[in-house]
């Protein structure tokens, strides 16, 4: 009996922690995670935050959302997915690829920001002068921003909008040039 009242009131054989995911190095926005970039670590549990991944093979492949440091807990917030889609705008959310019209404004959007989507209907690039630009997508939440293309590869942003909002989007960014204008 004693045994037994011992053994109930001995603190946690784990000490309170549990094993989780970490970024192994700095990552940048846009990498595609590989075992290199992964490792475990024993944490905390009451520290951890909400999502964190404790499965190394469940990110892998995943691409990374926004800046990550060395350390840090990797949760469903930090990769690109529906779950991120979901935190940023809502339940039955998308994200949408643009490439944009000027992608200098791509230098100086980051994951986080609130973009409306601006597009000239009916006119090709460079016919625009005169031409009042329609508001496309009010609202987004950027998740991604590319960083420097390699050869013959373009710069895109990603951006989470409800799922009637992101097709509408989609569709308007196949016929016509985009821009963004920060909130």
């Amino acid at each position: 009996m004693l045994l037994a009242a011992a053994l109930a009131l001995r603190p946690d054989p784990d000490g309170g922690q549990s094993a989780v995911v970490v970024a192994a190095s700095d990552l940048a926005p846009g990498v595609k995670l590989s075992s290199e970039h992964l490792r475990r670590e024993q944490r905390w549990t009451a520290n951890l935050p909400d999502g964190a991944e404790h499965d190394v093979s469940a990110l892998l492949g995943s691409t990374v959302a926004g800046p990550v440091r060395r350390g840090e807990v990797l949760t469903d917030a930090r990769v690109l997915g529906s779950r991120l889609a979901e935190l940023s705008v809502g339940p039955n959310a998308r994200v949408v690829p643009l490439r944009l019209a000027d992608d200098a404004v791509l230098d100086v959007i980051r994951p986080g920001d609130v973009v409306d989507v601006l597009a000239v209907p009916g006119t090709p690039a460079g016919e625009a002068a005169g031409v009042r630009p329609l508001v496309v997508a009010a609202s987004a939440v950027v998740v991604l921003v590319t960083a420097e293309p390699r050869a013959g590869e373009d710069r895109v942003v990603l951006v989470a909008l409800p799922a009637g909002a992101a097709a509408a989007l989609a569709g308007a960014s196949l016929a016509h040039n985009v821009t963004l204008a920060i909130h």
